[in-house]
């Protein structure tokens, strides 16, 4: 697909997304989203790739949605501010759903709705000096309803709840003290950090047992405690089975360094 918002390649089984509107700072809209859940889902499909990085072009990683865009949302009826927000939900879930990793490569602002972004990724890498994460909402006037569930899962409720409603902009560093962020990196040191570690991750572990680790955990928010317990034992029996785990287990057994 062509893309007009965004960038998205694929090289040492890494894809990466690269939001592309840096005149207005990477700021999303409808047709942003709608091509950010289009890329994640062939990102998904992509058979030569093993991990996922999302990071924005030009001086920010993205500054939430467009206010301009906004703007003009407020001239729609419910129905169709409904279905809005219901394709924001469904690009997050996509994302925090993914059958492979997926880092955030927070190279600068991250805020709103971009601050919900980095929060549904894995792993969110943030640049020292340039890298900004907030969830300003409640000075606007507005909310952080489709984001929260995320920040939620990132920080803890506790620390996400403080955060939302004091409307905080964090730097990097703050943000890490929060849960927000995995990784602090020298600003001129962020991608090659960022790829090193995505090679490493590719290298170093099994691209099933990597999918399936991630479905437990959104199976388990999906289940009650016994058919999670119950889910999850019999999906560890199932893996003993798999070519994977003989793999794996042939070569710890024989002191080997697996590459996958």
């Amino acid at each position: 697909m062509n893309y007009t918002t965004l960038t998205e390649s694929t090289e040492n089984r890494i894809t990466t997304i690269t939001l592309n509107c840096s005149d207005r700072r990477n700021a999303l809209d409808d047709v942003m989203i709608k091509e950010i859940s289009d890329a994640f889902a062939s990102a998904n499909r992509n058979s030569s790739s093993r991990i996922v990085v999302l990071t924005g072009e030009g001086s920010s990683f993205c500054a939430g949605m467009d206010l301009a865009y906004l703007q003009r949302c407020t001239q729609l009826g419910q129905a169709e501010n409904l279905e809005d927000a219901r394709n924001l939900s469904r690009m997050l879930q996509l994302i925090h759903g993914l059958k492979k990793p997926v880092i955030a490569m927070v190279n600068g602002p991250a805020l709103g709705g971009g601050c919900g972004l980095a929060s549904a990724c894995d792993f969110v890498f943030a640049a020292k000096e340039k890298a900004r994460l907030g969830a300003p909402e409640v000075r606007l006037g507005f909310l952080p309803a489709v984001i929260l569930l995320y920040l939620i899962k990132r920080m803890g409720e506790g620390a996400a709840r403080e955060f939302v409603l004091r409307g905080d902009i964090l730097d990097a560093t703050a943000a890490k003290v929060k849960g927000l962020v995995s990784e602090v990196v020298e600003d001129n040191e962020l991608s090659s950090t960022v790829y090193a570690f995505a090679e490493t991750l590719a290298r170093t572990t099994s691209s099933s047992s990597i999918t399936l680790t991630k479905d437990l955990f959104v199976r388990f928010h999906e289940m009650s405690e016994k058919d999670a317990l119950e889910y999850a034992a019999n999906l560890n029996s199932l893996t003993r089975k798999t070519e994977d785990f003989k793999k794996g287990i042939d070569s710890f057994l024989k002191k080997e360094t697996l590459e996958w």
